[in-house]
């Protein structure tokens, strides 16, 4: 019974995160859920959130369980600076952004700091990344992150921004001009060319 509740889960979801919601929607009862967790054969990954327990472990698989936890956020700000390799820093909470306005289901794990952005320029610079094993989850482009980071310094601070800033234009896909176009689009456009000036220097 097992091995056949299992096969289902991986004929639908593969070995991706999965919300327990779709699964009973797909017609598997919920106790078997939990019974399969109790067995050791699915893990609970975040609420509400399951993904079978031989699954290989991915990199950035937090942000694939955030991303079936809540389909339409988008990692943002220091998370996002980190994953392009603009930062070093590790933050102690994912950043997560959803548009203003938009359900926010709670979250417990991983741990996550919370930011509304405007719903009319949310889908802006938003890109569909994966996970070494494949799972997907919606990040900010490097320029919205170094952008938004800009902007929103009181939260993100000053110096990694700048850090970041740095790193980014001594790449080899360094944009200033996209940078001022998101800015002047997103706020923060006098910062930003201010911050640019000096760099470039």
């Amino acid at each position: 019974m097992a091995s056949e509740i299992l096969r289902q889960i991986k004929e639908r979801f593969g070995n991706q995160p999965f919300r327990v919601r779709d699964a009973v929607d797909a017609g598997i009862r919920r106790h078997l859920l939990y019974r399969l967790r109790d067995e050791g054969l699915l893990l609970t990954i975040s609420r509400g959130v399951m993904q079978p327990a031989d699954s290989e472990p991915a990199m950035y698989n937090e942000f694939a369980a955030l991303a079936a936890r809540a389909p339409h956020a988008t990692i943002c700000l220091n998370s996002g600076l980190s994953y392009w390799d603009l930062s070093d820093e590790l933050p102690a909470a994912i950043d997560l952004a959803v548009a203003r306005g938009a359900h926010w289901p709670k979250i417990d794990t991983p741990a996550t700091r919370l930011h509304r952005f405007a719903a009319a320029t949310f889908a802006l610079d938003r890109l569909r990344q994966h996970t070494d094993a494949g799972e997907a989850f919606w990040i900010y482009s490097a320029e919205r992150c170094i952008v938004d980071a800009m902007r929103l310094q009181r939260i993100a601070g000053r110096d990694v921004v700048l850090s970041a800033l740095q790193r980014y234009m001594r790449g080899d896909n360094a944009d200033p001009l996209r940078l001022t176009e998101l800015a002047r689009r997103l706020g923060g456009a006098a910062q930003m060319t201010r911050a640019l000036e000096v760099i470039l220097a």
